[in-house]
């Protein structure tokens, strides 16, 4: 019966999300696929609760290049900015993230306030122009399977599978699997699969 109901609401967002679809297609051929999504996503982000988690799910899904899980769970106010980006199941992304190039991948965790830009050379940084003037150097940024990114983190390079990222952490440097960190830049503090030792 659950998984009846679950057809039934994923079949009607996406109906529901049909003239959200056709509008993208527009704007996207105007203005291009990216500009596109960062306006649907902002409207989309609006809505709460579980409707809003079925219409955003239906939408991404068939606007992202690498999809979107339909097992995802994408929270009020989370804003998506590049098409590249992919989903992986289980997926789990808190209220007011913000996504650019990111590929999550299974059963990661984002808490709230969450930015993944598109690697940490979104801009130029010479003197000779305006920094918005500056073309940058955008790549994907990969958080592996089950990492837990802690809220108000700042991902700007890979993090392994399995790793946890303190709240606050601004990551510069690829973290390895299994290992938590944390800090401004953030650094390795400990390994997952080192033993814990129990007090006699």
């Amino acid at each position: 019966m659950r998984e009846w109901a679950k057809a039934v609401a994923r079949a009607a967002a996406t109906l529901a999300i049909l003239p959200q679809l056709a509008s993208f297609r527009i704007r996207a051929a105007l203005m291009g696929a990216n500009r596109a999504l960062i306006g649907s996503s902002q409207l989309l982000s609006l809505v709460p609760g579980l409707p809003g988690q079925y219409l955003r799910r239906a939408f991404l899904a068939r606007v992202l290049e690498g999809g979107c899980s339909t097992s995802a769970a994408i929270e009020f106010g989370t804003l998506f900015s590049q098409v590249g980006a992919k989903i992986d199941e289980r997926v789990y992304i808190g209220p007011r993230c913000h996504l650019g190039h990111v590929h999550l991948e299974r059963d990661v965790l984002l808490a709230a306030g969450v930015h993944v830009p598109s690697g940490p050379y979104t801009h130029g940084t010479e003197l000779s122009e305006p920094i918005q003037d500056q073309p940058g150097t955008l790549r994907v940024v990969r958080i592996g399977a089950g990492s837990w990114i802690g809220s108000n983190a700042v991902v700007l390079a890979d993090v392994g599978r399995e790793t946890i990222v303190g709240a606050g952490a601004v990551v510069t440097h690829p973290l390895p699997d299994r290992v938590i960190a944390a800090g401004v830049p953030a650094r390795i503090v400990k390994r997952r699969d080192e033993p814990t030792s129990v007090p006699a």
